[in-house]
């Protein structure tokens, strides 16, 4: 295996274009973090004037996006930020990086010009102003593409045909409806456009100068591809816009290097010229590598500006809720996927409402509370959710008699309030047990092996203690909570090796025997607790999606 190890002294950069902000990681080749950074939308780039990294559009409903320069001028400024503290991007030898899943970009006629010509005296900012033929970017918060989710479902042959051959049914955040709803409203703009990227692309655009593909495992988060021929899909693109194959280009695996990088960043940054960009992918998948998940039955927890569950399997199987990626470590297995649009922002509102805005009264009544909640049960969305499919709104009710007995004798109660120590509880409970529930019923394993948590919640030992009794496993976690940008290096690095063999390798020869050595090491924080807990969780989550379907058939279609 000698002549597949990384170079001694050698640098591997990873970034992270998440909804919020913009992360740096650098790994060394014995694959431990030297160097991290990070560019906060909101404030850091505060004259875009977004909240949580968004513009939310009170005249189109369900209408969310992003200022596609802000995520240039934030590369700008992370660059800067590091060659000021004199960091050596000679060192460097790969890049590689994750953007937030669904995103798109859309090329204004003529960009592929201007992408090979940047002038390395001047920021990317100055010369991409006027690069795009939609100056805000639809996100994967938006849901203002229900109409056209259905058309195109229904052109294919139904939701569960579309997910056959794509991993999911259509989701209005998905980048085919989103096309779809710009060529229906503005043709103009869509004969207009050049090339359609993802995030992860479109920054990866910005690495090589020039346009870079799309990478199998970001593509399965289109509803575009037919993800067992990792090809697009021609029976969808043809109900999604015309011309749409010529403006996608080809794609590649994500293990593929996209490019060498461009001329501006040797010159302007000092990276040296044999510095390859390895393919982009989306922050799931990013997150998956940078978890180390290699093993079915284990489960990856990533709690963020959304939540996501996912893990690895290696059979191939469609659902109507949930999503089905290829493994961008392992071309041979798939990556299952449940995600969560109430999440970190919606435990802040109830942090703010009921816990006088301070984490620790939060992790207090978490503390104070008892295991079930006493029966009481909430449901909390403060934007339209993915799973369930439901609206802007809260639920409350309390449980009659239960305590574990059979579930027909309980009866539930509608209430318009909970005490604030209740409320913190049913949060969090809501949304675990929600998490659990989805889970097992998209086939992934009960209880799962152990679960890795990260993201931002990860580094909250109380909410990691009510995954563990709810799910009834171990739970571990990483060094670090940002896993994506993280998995992003390791895929520089992984990508790296894989140009220089001129084929794929398996990731495991960078980490195998000594990755409780490295940064990539899981830590385990809480051990399973008392079995019958995770057991009567059982009986409350059953009660819960009982529930739920009766909101989901009286709600949800908003």
């Amino acid at each position: 295996m000698a002549e597949l190890s990384l170079p001694p002294d050698s640098l591997f950069l990873g970034f992270d274009s998440s909804t919020q902000s913009l992360k740096a990681t650098v790994l060394d080749s014995d694959l431990n973090i030297v160097r991290t950074e990070l560019i906060h939308f909101d404030s850091d780039l505060a004259h875009y004037k977004t909240k949580d990294g968004v513009y939310r559009d009170t005249s189109i409903k369900g209408r969310i996006v992003s200022p596609t320069l802000m995520w240039v001028e934030a590369l700008d400024l992370i660059l800067q930020k590091l060659s000021d503290s004199n960091f050596d991007f000679k060192k460097v030898i790969a890049v590689s990086g994750s953007g937030q899943q669904h995103g798109s970009v859309y090329w204004q006629k003529g960009s592929s010009e201007i992408l090979r010509s940047l002038d390395s005296k001047r920021c990317l900012k100055e010369q991409l102003e006027n690069a795009f033929s939609v100056k805000e970017s639809p996100i994967w918060m938006d849901s203002s593409s229900t109409k056209e989710c259905k058309e195109i479902e229904n052109a294919v042959g139904g939701a569960m045909e579309l997910s056959e051959i794509t991993g999911s049914r259509a989701y209005e955040r998905f980048t085919g409806p989103q096309i779809r709803k710009l060529f229906i409203e503005k043709e103009h703009v869509y004969k207009s456009t050049e090339r359609i990227s993802l995030v992860s692309s479109f920054m990866a655009s910005l690495f090589i100068g020039d346009y870079a593909l799309i990478d199998e495992t970001d593509a399965a988060g289109m509803n575009l591809m037919d993800i067992k021929k990792r090809s697009w899909s021609n029976s969808v693109l043809e109900a999604t816009a015309p011309g749409l194959e010529e403006k996608l280009g080809k794609l590649a695996p994500a293990y593929a290097t996209a490019g060498s990088i461009s001329q501006y960043f040797v010159l302007r940054y000092g990276f040296q010229n044999k510095c390859v960009v390895v393919q982009w992918s989306g922050d799931n998948p990013n997150s998956l590598a940078g978890l180390t998940l290699t093993t079915p039955g284990d489960l990856a927890i990533s709690l963020g500006t959304s939540d996501t569950v996912f893990g690895i399997t290696k059979e191939y199987q469609p659902s109507l809720e949930g999503h089905v990626l290829p493994n961008p470590v392992d071309p041979e297995s798939y990556m299952v996927m449940l995600v969560y649009k109430n999440a970190s922002l919606t435990r802040e509102e109830i942090r703010d409402h009921c816990a006088q805005g301070s984490w620790d009264v939060f992790n207090k009544y978490l503390l104070e509370t008892q295991p079930l909640n006493n029966g009481k049960l909430g449901y909390y969305y403060t934007e339209n959710e993915i799973l369930p499919p439901l609206p802007v709104g809260s639920h409350r009710y309390i449980l009659e008699n239960f305590s574990g007995e059979p579930l027909e004798s309980v009866k539930e109660q509608e209430v318009n309030e909970f005490d604030p120590p209740s409320e913190v509880r049913a949060l969090i409970e809501g949304q675990f047990l929600s998490k659990r529930a989805h889970s097992e019923r998209f086939g992934m394993s009960s209880p799962p092996i152990r679960i890795i948590a990260t993201g931002g919640a990860s580094a909250n030992e109380n909410i990691l203690s009510l995954i563990s009794a709810i799910f009834g496993c171990d739970v571990y976690t990483v060094q670090r909570p940002d896993s994506a940008s993280l998995g992003a290096a390791l895929r520089a690095a992984h990508g790296w090796l894989c140009n220089k063999k001129g084929s794929f390798v398996p990731i495991s020869y960078l980490y195998e025997g000594r990755l409780e050595k490295t940064s990539l090491n899981c830590k385990l924080k809480v051990k399973a607790g008392d079995a019958n807990i995770a057991s009567t969780y059982g009986l409350l989550m059953k009660k819960r999606m009982e529930i739920e379907k009766k909101l989901v058939e009286k709600l949800g279609h908003f």
